[in-house]
């Protein structure tokens, strides 16, 4: 499976860095790249369950795409939402459930430093833009 543009971009960035620090660096400033959420799509309907940290997801029709946007209460969670989101942004529900999360943030220098609960964290705001697809695909398809 080809990555996303972004993906691709993603890498090439985080390739170049030489330590933790520069990643860390670049992590956090991915992550003040993302657009800001409103107040009102900050809600409980939202909120991922499943995260040490407050995380906010939300899908909505770009052109013929859903596009996903993220937010949380933590700056490095951002970053790392952001990475998550140029992974899986322009995917379809098939393509997003193929995939390989670790496979993706170890390409990326960044899996040793994911503990073990932002790791199932991560997992999580991804089996949640998995379903928030699928309903969103189905809702197309029976109109």
């Amino acid at each position: 499976m080809t990555l996303p543009h972004s993906a691709q971009i993603a890498l090439q960035a985080f390739s170049a860095c030489q330590g933790w620090e520069q990643r860390a660096r670049l992590l956090m400033q991915w992550g003040d790249q993302l657009t800001p959420l409103s107040e009102a799509e900050r809600c409980e309907a939202n909120r991922v369950s499943g995260c040490e940290s407050q995380v906010w997801l939300v899908v909505e029709l770009q052109g013929e795409h859903w596009q996903l946007r993220a937010s949380s209460d933590a700056r490095l969670l951002r970053g790392l939402l952001a990475l998550l989101l140029a992974r899986v942004n322009d995917l379809g529900a098939m393509d997003m459930a193929q995939v390989d999360l670790p496979g993706w943030f170890s390409q990326l220098g960044l899996a040793r430093h994911l503990s073990p609960s932002r790791s199932n964290g991560l997992q999580a705001v991804l089996t949640r833009m998995q379903a928030l697809l699928a309903v969103a695909d189905q809702g197309c398809s029976s109109h």
